[in-house]
C-alpha cells in the first residue's frame, strides 16, 4: 500500500519498500522512515565561515557531517556525488547520535563549537538531525543546519527549537527558476521566516549566468530578506561549472560584486563568495 511522505512539498506517494524522490525516505511496513539515518558519507572539522556563516561565532570550528539524498534536483549541484546518490551507491558508515556527539565533544579542545548538518540535504533525514541535536544541546554544543529550506512546517517544528543557526539556500527568486530545480519558492520563503523566529539565519544565493542573475531578481530577493530581518546576512556566491552545467561559464566576478552592491541597498550585511 502506498504511503504519502509529508516532509516536503513533493508529498511523494511511496509503495512498500520503495523510496521517494529524495532517495532517503522509504515506505517500510506502512511507515515512512529515513533510510539514511546515521549513515554518514562525509565528516570534517571546518571553519564556521565555510558553511557559510559569517556572523555566528566567527573564528570558530564546527564538526560538519553529511549523509546522502536531496529533495531538489539542481543541475548545478556541487555535492551531487552524495546528494543524488542512492543508499546502494553511497559510501557511508553508520554513526549513532551518541557517537557523533561524543566526537564533537572530544574536538572542543580544537575550538569546535558543535555539529553542522550539511554537505547533502540534511533535512531529508531530519530525524537524525533531531536526535543528534538534542544530545548535543545537553553537552552544551551548538547545532547548525545548512539546507535548501524546501520543507513543510509541521515536521520542521520538531527541529527548529534545537537549531542555533541555519544557512539557507535561496536558489533564486522566481517561480520559474524553482520549477526547474523541482522546488517551491513560497515554501522556502516561509521556511526562512520560520527559522528566523528562533535561530540565527544567513542566506546564500549562487549566481548562475543567465539563470538568476538579473538586477531585478536580486533587488526583490534582498527586499524579501530585509522584510524578515534587515540584519540577516546574505551571501552572493560565484558559480563554477559542475555536474550537469558544464556548458556554463563561471559567473563574472564583476557581476557578483555588482549584485552584492544592489543587495546592500536593502540589507546591512552582504558578503561576496567564491570570488
Amino acid at each position: 500500500m502506498k504511503i504519502t511522505c509529508s516532509t516536503c512539498p513533493h508529498l511523494c506517494s511511496i509503495d512498500e519498500h520503495q523510496v521517494g524522490l529524495c532517495k532517503a525516505r522509504s515506505n517500510q511496513e506502512g511507515k515512512i522512515i529515513p533510510i539514511n539515518y546515521g549513515l554518514l558519507t562525509s565528516i570534517a572539522l571546518d571553519p564556521i565561515e565555510k558553511k557559510p556563516l559569517m556572523r555566528f561565532h566567527p573564528g570558530s570550528k564546527i564538526l560538519s557531517v553529511g549523509s546522502f539524498g536531496c529533495n531538489l534536483k539542481c543541475q548545478f549541484c556541487q555535492n551531487h556525488e552524495i546528494s543524488m546518490a542512492s543508499k546502494e551507491k553511497a559510501n557511508a558508515r553508520y554513526v549513532p547520535p551518541e557517537d557523533l556527539v561524543m566526537a564533537a565533544v572530544d574536538l572542543v579542545s580544537r575550538n569546535n563549537i558543535g555539529i553542522a548538518y550539511t554537505y547533502n540535504e540534511p533535512l531529508v533525514g531530519y530525524e537524525y538531525v533531531r536526535d543528534c541535536a538534542k544530545l548535543a544541546r545537553e553537552k552544551g554544543l551548538k547545532n547548525v543546519v545548512v539546507t535548501n529550506g524546501c520543507f513543510l512546517k509541521e515536521p520542521m517544528n520538531e527541529i527548529m527549537p534545537l537549531i542555533d543557526a541555519f544557512n539557507i539556500d535561496l536558489k533564486g527568486f522566481t517561480n520559474e527558476f524553482y520549477k526547474k530545480i523541482g522546488g517551491d519558492l513560497e515554501i522556502v520563503k516561509n521556511f526562512i521566516a520560520l527559522a528566523a523566529e528562533s535561530s540565527h539565519v544567513e542566506v546564500t544565493t549562487l549566481i548562475i549566468p543567465d539563470e538568476n542573475d538579473s538586477v531585478e531578481e536580486i533587488e526583490n530577493l534582498s527586499k524579501f530578506i530585509a522584510g524578515v530581518d534587515v540584519n540577516m546576512p546574505l551571501h552572493i556566491s560565484r558559480f563554477f561549472p559542475c555536474y550537469k552545467m558544464q556548458d556554463k561559464n563561471p559567473t563574472e566576478v564583476e557581476k557578483v560584486y555588482k549584485l552584492a552592491d544592489i543587495a546592500r541597498k536593502n540589507l546591512n550585511y552582504v558578503y561576496e563568495g567564491n570570488c
